[in-house]
């Protein structure tokens, strides 16, 4: 799906056997599997009455009594009232009993006839704005196609005077800048279906165990250039200055997958791809930078077909970037939209590529859009997937360690929401199909796929993928059909595997100790898992390699943890300089690794990939960071060959004004061939008192490309030189980048002049995303120092953005913030008011200002916006 983006606001928008000669448990071990058995003299139970007992909550997938096999659309649109005015025509028959009724989903729709048959009969119906309810009258009996055709008009906007807040929210279809009243804004119309929003502009069976082929006859005015699924079969101009798209898609797949988009976009013809067309539509402007920001897609099918031993199995493959779209991207079928951040100039793509989303979409095109999940509680049979391919593309493009250092990323998001709520990757007991869109599905199902290549290995792990998707093609799946094809081709029974890491929640939480044993010769690994037995399983089977080593050489040892506690015994004449649990580094777990400062500065000299680097790197920054030991290898990670280690290193180093070091620093603020890297060094650089790296920041400011180094030389202007840094601000003004627009407006805030605010005006609607709480936050401390007047034109402007429901959620939030930040201010002068009148002038400023954001959260009709309005405000 609707790829995820990292949201800063809670809720809105974080072998069989050990090859060592011999396996001891700690002593211990017996005592903590006894201590659950209690002997007591018998005790009575409460009694329970029947209505005490209940199933758990279980959403089952739809049950198919019709089965849909051809939709046929015809559509045009009025702007002005943001409708649809549709033509529906649907091929069904039953699904295996006889039918004498059809129920489609339809969401919000004037409904103008129904027909049934090519004859032209008209059909009883009822209709209660969500479902059409259309009866036969005669049985319809198995094997038996029929047609029904139904002319409406679909109103997305008025979806909230017919139904709930959650369906006024899936709106499925979106007109932007309808009118043309904001000319920093193209005109666009564009769809976004999963999970069951389609229906909110098509009549159909919105659910993902149906698929159908489809034909789309989109009529619109001819300058738009149009998308949809499958291929362009014609377009015929009209005489009333419109014209008429024809797109067929003759391969079966899911109505939320169907899609279209429209705007003035530029399209841009790549090389076809074993005959079949690739093109991107972006905005006249991206024109030239299209085929970077939509890099290596080509590259990337040859990549994902060969491994899977299947050629991407469509017809076309093309991608558009929209307007202010609600989800990250999405992997309709043929055709994925990607929200407008995806567009970016050569200048911003330094360093920045699109290539993770790119590949996450592209590969929903095997699972998801071919083998696609049979109800939302599989989930992560479609998104666990396509977060893994972002991994194996990094992996294959950019090395092991871009791969790995992406991984880490993908951990902490899981385990951040695993604290707060967990859940089976398969999860049959959601509160609404909306919340599987978590860092269970994505995250943890990426986590366990990588964790199950590690066991079976690569051949069987790609070739099972094969006789999953050979056998699944063009249908649905559950997450015992993937269990039965790994066990089909590895002969393994792998029910422990699924049933932990897929059926059950939670993750291992390992604390490990080490101990060696000098008159036996003998070192003793002892692991023991603490997560919550009542909440998560009390043991995880855990294959592990484990490393021992001496003199820089490792001795790796494969063993089975299936035990709470378990100690692991290996014969070793010396005692090891440091032991390495987990040293795959696949596993998916939390750790408390209890090795001290030497054993993690042995880790990051000598372990063997990035995460045991990164992990010494942060271990020593937060327990060591004085240490002179500790500061020797930081000194050493800042030419480490992975960029992110260099970052990390520098992030964590304490330098002095006469720290010899600072000479390489300067350097690599100039030279890394890392821009994120030279942005790091420059902050660092900007934390030693001397002016002299003025400087070095005016020199990056001549002859850097890359935005994010100019950013922090401007940061450091400003620490430094606050008067050259405003010079560099009034030049930068103007430019068209929502970064650099930041750093921009931090200086302009800092001269705590009003007249600035003007510039935060003009630019907040070009700010998007978590960017947008930084920018408003800038603009508030401004704010404060401005007339009284100014600042009710100000909370005017803000209240006006903040109640706008189609504005960016992130703008919405961060506007509403200025205003409480604004009442806090007054509050806050109340107190140490000059006289009781200003005080009671004041508190009722600042009461009027509660009273507005009051409006606002009760206006807010996305509620996950409203749970972070009531937790932050």
């Amino acid at each position: 799906m609707r790829y995820k983006i990292a949201l800063l606001l809670m809720g809105f928008f974080a072998l069989s056997a050990c090859k060592s000669k011999k396996v001891v448990q700690a002593p211990m071990i017996e005592f903590r599997d006894l201590d659950t058995m209690v002997v007591s003299s018998a005790r009575k139970d409460k009694v329970k009455e029947a209505d005490d007992y209940q199933l758990p909550i279980y959403h089952k997938s739809h049950e198919r009594k019709n089965d849909l096999l051809h939709t046929s659309l015809d559509v045009r649109f009025n702007w002005e009232k943001q409708h649809l005015l549709g033509k529906a025509t649907l091929k069904l028959k039953p699904y295996f009993y006889p039918v004498n009724e059809l129920v489609l989903d339809a969401k919000g729709f004037d409904i103008h006839k129904i027909e049934f048959g090519d004859n032209s009969n008209k059909v009883e119906y009822d209709y209660n704005g969500v479902q059409l309810f259309i009866g036969f009258e005669k049985t319809i009996l198995p094997g038996k196609e029929y047609i029904i055709k139904i002319e409406y008009t679909a109103k997305p906007n008025e979806l909230a005077a017919g139904g709930s807040v959650a369906i006024a929210e899936e709106k499925g279809l979106y007109f932007i800048n309808p009118t043309g009243a904001d000319a920093e804004k193209p005109k666009q119309i564009w769809t976004q279906g999963q999970t069951e929003a389609n229906s909110c502009w098509f009549p159909t069976i919105d659910k993902p165990n149906e698929r159908c082929t489809q034909e789309m006859f989109i009529t619109i005015e001819d300058n738009f250039e149009t998308l949809s699924n499958g291929l362009l079969k014609s377009s015929k101009k009209n005489s009333d200055g419109t014209k008429t798209d024809h797109w067929v898609m003759d391969l079966p797949h899911p109505p939320y997958l169907f899609m279209m988009a429209i705007g003035e976009y530029a399209v841009v013809e790549d090389a076809k791809w074993k005959g079949k067309p690739i093109n991107y539509y972006v905005e006249p402007k991206y024109k030239p930078y299209a085929k970077e920001i939509f890099s290596n897609t080509i590259p990337m099918m040859d990549f994902f077909s060969e491994k899977l031993k299947m050629d991407y199995p469509w017809q076309k493959y093309s991608q558009v970037a929209v307007r202010d779209f609600v989800a990250g991207a999405m992997e309709n079928t043929t055709s994925s939209i990607f929200g407008s951040f995806v567009q970016k100039t050569d200048r911003e793509l330094i360093d920045n590529h699109n290539e993770k989303i790119i590949a996450h979409e592209l590969f929903h095109h095997w699972f998801g859009d071919l083998a696609t999940c049979e109800s939302w509680s599989n989930l992560t049979l479609n998104e666990g997937f396509a977060n893994y391919s972002e991994y194996m593309w990094l992996e294959y493009k950019y090395g092991k360690d871009e791969a790995d250092y992406h991984m880490v990323a993908e951990l902490a998001g899981y385990v951040s929401q695993a604290r707060r709520s967990p859940h089976p990757l398969i999860h049959f007991a959601y509160n609404d199909k909306e919340d599987m869109f978590d860092a269970h599905s994505y995250n943890k199902g990426g986590l366990v796929l990588h964790m199950l290549r590690n066991y079976v290995g690569d051949e069987a792990f790609f070739t099972a993928l094969n006789v999953y998707l050979k056998e699944h093609q063009y249908s649905t799946v559950e997450v015992h059909d993937l269990r039965l094809a790994f066990e089909e081709v590895t002969g393994m029974d792998l029910n422990w595997f699924f049933n932990q890491w897929y059926l059950s929640s939670g993750h291992p939480k390992l604390d490990i100790k080490y101990d060696y044993l000098l008159d036996a010769k003998k070192m003793i690994v002892t692991i023991e898992q603490t997560q919550d037995p009542d909440k998560h399983p009390a043991i995880f089977q855990l294959p592990l390699a484990i490393d021992l080593y001496k003199n820089k050489k490792a001795t790796q040892h494969s063993v089975f943890m299936d035990k709470r506690v378990q100690s692991f015994e290996f014969d070793l004449p010396e005692k090891p300089d440091w032991v390495n649990v987990d040293a795959d580094k696949t596993l998916l777990c939390e750790k408390t690794d209890n090795k001290g400062m030497d054993a993690f500065i042995a880790q990051y000299n000598e372990g063997k990939n990035l995460w045991d680097r990164l992990e010494a790197i942060r271990f020593l920054g937060r327990s060591y960071k004085d240490s002179r030991n500790a500061h020797r290898v930081f000194e050493s990670a800042i030419k480490d060959p992975f960029w992110a280690i260099r970052a990390e290193a520098l992030e964590t180093l304490i330098l002095k004004k006469d720290d010899p070091i600072l000479s390489q620093i300067e350097k690599m603020a100039k030279e890394d061939p890392n821009s994120f890297v030279r942005a790091g060094a420059i902050r660092l650089l900007s934390n030693i008192k001397d002016k002299k790296y003025v400087e070095t920041a005016k020199q990056v400011l001549k002859e850097e490309r890359a935005y994010p180094p100019i950013s922090a030389a401007m940061s450091l202007l400003k620490e430094k030189s606050p008067g050259e840094a405003l010079k560099v601000a009034e030049q930068m003004k103007n430019i068209d980048n929502i970064n650099m627009l930041g750093s921009v407006g931090e200086i302009f805030a800092a001269t705590k002049n009003p007249k600035y605010l003007t510039f935060f005006e003009e630019n907040w609607n070009k700010i998007s995303g978590y960017r947008s709480i930084s920018f408003f936050a800038e603009y508030s401390k401004l704010l404060t120092e401005a007339h009284e007047s100014r600042q009710k034109n100000a909370v005017e402007k803000l209240e006006k953005l903040s109640m706008n429901q189609a504005v960016d959620g992130w703008r919405r939030f961060g506007s509403t913030k200025a205003i409480n930040s604004l009442q806090l201010f007054y509050l806050e002068k109340s107190k140490a008011a000059p006289s009781e009148d200003k005080k009671q002038e004041w508190t009722r400023e600042a009461e009027i200002l509660g009273n507005k954001i009051k409006a606002i959260i009760n206006a807010e009709t996305n509620p996950r916006l409203k749970r972070a309005y009531l937790n932050n405000l």
